[in-house]
């Protein structure tokens, strides 16, 4: 990978020429790892939405994890003392909602191996949740998400209804969650793993990142065209991957998962690969002023 010129070599490690950032009208950001780390916000975060409100650039905040329903992201966004509104977040739940209701407009009775707040946005959603104390009562289709109350009971209980050949999906494909805690937070690829280890099945659909289709509808949504929106993350496997497939601007952080050696490994090349989002905050406003 090239050695970037531009700016502060020990900030901008890779910056593709042929990037407009002028043309820029939405930047989509990852949440956890890109703009805090589990419940710590970065120190130059509030400045970087501060001034992106100032030169005129809308952000969408996006993530795979499903733990929480798109009200508590906002919730968590705002406690954070972040501006967004409902239209700011979007999330793997989101992505998987508009999934179902393509593929599986009939179905109504499903089964979340999720937390209660997700179950609940399902409900919003016109999703009945099964009676688990009822045996005869059978849901349609099960998706499986990130749980961070799961039990032991609830677990044997979705990998039975996926056995038994239930229609199967799974909200994202991390199989850690990042986290500034002392543990690792097993997410829900782990979980699929396991199911496929005793079912012999895979999700049908795994509709967050990567898929090209979260950040489509984002683009769907306000009128815009690949090169005026931005997305930035710190995954390779799913920010950087849904950035290709959608082919709009990549901008790889390294501020959470991603290493300047797991990229060269990875065999992707950003558009930019910067040391966090204030990097990035300075070359929007460079690219601005000079239009």
């Amino acid at each position: 990978m090239p050695d970037s010129k531009n700016l502060n070599e020990h900030s901008v490690h890779y910056l593709n020429p042929m990037v407009d950032l002028s043309k820029i009208k939405r930047v989509v950001f990852d949440m956890d790892g890109t703009i805090y780390k589990g419940g710590t916000l970065f120190p130059f975060t509030k400045n970087v939405f501060e001034t992106l409100e100032q030169i005129g650039v809308d952000y969408t905040f996006l993530t795979n994890n499903s733990s929480k329903s798109a009200k508590d992201y906002l919730k968590k966004i705002l406690d954070l003392g972040l501006k967004a509104t409902p239209d700011n977040i979007s999330t793997s739940a989101t992505a998987t909602f508009f999934y179902l209701k393509q593929h599986y407009p009939d179905v109504k009775k499903v089964y979340v191996l999720g937390t209660a707040s997700l179950r609940e946005e399902f409900t919003d959603h016109g999703y009945e949740m099964i009676d688990e104390y009822n045996e005869k009562d059978e849901p349609e289709l099960v998706v499986v998400a990130f749980d961070t109350t799961l039990t032991y009971d609830r677990l044997c209980k979705g990998t039975y209804w996926v056995g038994q050949g239930k229609p199967y999906i799974a909200t994202h494909p991390d199989t850690v969650c990042p986290t500034d805690k002392a543990t690792i937070l097993v997410d829900c690829g782990a979980v699929q793993a396991l199911i496929a280890d005793v079912t012999k099945r895979r999700p049908e659909a795994v509709p967050g990142k990567p898929d090209a289709a979260m950040i489509g509808g984002i683009m769907d949504k306000y009128g815009l065209k690949p090169d005026e929106v931005m997305m930035v993350g710190d995954r390779i496997y799913t920010d950087m991957e849904m950035a290709r497939r959608a082919k709009v601007p990549a901008v790889l952080v390294l501020t959470g998962e991603a290493t300047l050696e797991t990229l060269k490994e990875s065999g992707l090349t950003p558009e930019l690969v910067l040391d966090d989002i204030s990097v990035l905050r300075d070359l929007l406003v460079a690219a601005k002023t000079k239009k």
